[in-house]
C-alpha cells in the first residue's frame, strides 16, 4: 500500500459508519453503524483493505465503542452504555434518562480508562447537548452542557491537553486535561470553521489533529496551533470519522456515510458508507483502550 493512495476498504456500504477503533492486542479494526445498530469488526491487510470478520447488532442506535485489555467491550447504545462480551451484553449503565430523542455519539477513552461521551439531539439542532466522564465506577459528570453536537475527541501527544468537537457551530475546543483525575482547565476554541462540519478527529504522533468534514468528503490535518496543513479528498461527502490502525500505527482508517445523502448524491457517490484506507506518511497516536468498570466489593466486572 503506497503513500498517498486513498484505498476502498470495505466492499459494502453502511448506512452512517462511524467510530473506527484500533484494537492493538488482537490486531483488529472496529467501527460501528450507528443506524444499523451494529459493532463491526475487521481484518486489515496488507494492501489496505479490510475484512469483515464480525458483526454484533444490538437493538437501537450504537454511536460509538471502546474495546479493553480484556476483550470486553463498552458501547454507546441509545441513551446507555453497555458492557459486551462474546457477543453478549452482560451489563447495561442508564447513564440517563431521556424520552429517545437524545443518544449518545462519539466517545473514546482516556489514557486512565475513563470513558467519554457526548450526546445529540435526534430532532434537530440542540443547544443542551453534553459531553460526560464516565468513571470506572460507573459514577459522570458532566464535562459540558452546552453543545450543538457532542462529536471527535482526542488527547495531546503527553496527555495534557484534550481536544474536542462541537459540529453544528463548526469548533475544535482544546483546554488542559489531568489525567490522574479527569480535571480540565478552562475551555478555549481551537478552531472555528466556514464551511463544512467537523465530525470524528484523531491526533497523530506530531501532536496534529485529523478531522473528518462532514459534507466536504474530506480529512483534514491541523497543527497544534490550529493550522490547516494538508486535506485528504475522499470520494463520499459525508466522512465521519479517522483513525489510525496497524501494527505500525501507519494506517489512516476513514469512515463515511450514506445517510441525508439524495438518491441523485447517492449515484454520483456510490461509495458513500464505505471505509477507506491512506498510509500518510506519518503513524498515529496509540489510542488508550477501556479500562473496565469497577464495583466495589466485587473487583472488576469486565
Amino acid at each position: 500500500m503506497s503513500s498517498e493512495s486513498l484505498v476502498l476498504a470495505t466492499a459494502e456500504p453502511g448506512v452512517l459508519s462511524e467510530g473506527p477503533f484500533w484494537d492493538p492486542v488482537r490486531r483488529s479494526i472496529h467501527w460501528v453503524d450507528i443506524r444499523r445498530g451494529e459493532v463491526l469488526t475487521g481484518t486489515l491487510a496488507e494492501d489496505g483493505t479490510i475484512d469483515v470478520a464480525d458483526r454484533v447488532p444490538l437493538p437501537g442506535t450504537v454511536g460509538a465503542m471502546a474495546p479493553s485489555a480484556k476483550g470486553d467491550w463498552i458501547v454507546a447504545n441509545g441513551d446507555d452504555l453497555v458492557v459486551v462480551r462474546d457477543g453478549r451484553v452482560v451489563r447495561t449503565i442508564h447513564v440517563r434518562a431521556s424520552d429517545g430523542s437524545r443518544r449518545f455519539n462519539d466517545g473514546k477513552p482516556d489514557a486512565a480508562g475513563r470513558y467519554l461521551v457526548g450526546t445529540l439531539s435526534e430532532g434537530g439542532s440542540s443547544e443542551r447537548e453534553e459531553l460526560l466522564v464516565v468513571e470506572r465506577d460507573g459514577s459522570r459528570r458532566v464535562l459540558d452542557d452546552d453543545l450543538t453536537l457532542a462529536n471527535g475527541l482526542g488527547w495531546s501527544v503527553d496527555g495534557t491537553r484534550l481536544h474536542t468537537i462541537d459540529t453544528l457551530r463548526r469548533r475544535v475546543y482544546t483546554r488542559d486535561y489531568d489525567v490522574e483525575t479527569g480535571r480540565t482547565g478552562p475551555r478555549e476554541v481551537l478552531l472555528e470553521l466556514d464551511a463544512g462540519f467537523p465530525d470524528g478527529m484523531c491526533v497523530d504522533a506530531e501532536d496534529h489533529l485529523w478531522i473528518a468534514m462532514w459534507g466536504l468528503g474530506q480529512v483534514r490535518r491541523y497543527t497544534p496551533e490550529g493550522e490547516l496543513v494538508r486535506v485528504i479528498e475522499v470520494p463520499a461527502p459525508h466522512t465521519s470519522s479517522v483513525a489510525f490502525a496497524g501494527a505500525a500505527l501507519d494506517t489512516l482508517v476513514i469512515t463515511t456515510a450514506a445517510d441525508e445523502l439524495s438518491p441523485e448524491q447517492l449515484e454520483q457517490y456510490p461509495y458513500s458508507g464505505c471505509l477507506f484506507t491512506i498510509v500518510p506518511g506519518v503513524t498515529g497516536l496509540a489510542q488508550p483502550l477501556w479500562a473496565g468498570f469497577v464495583d466495589a466489593g466485587e473487583g472488576e466486572r469486565t
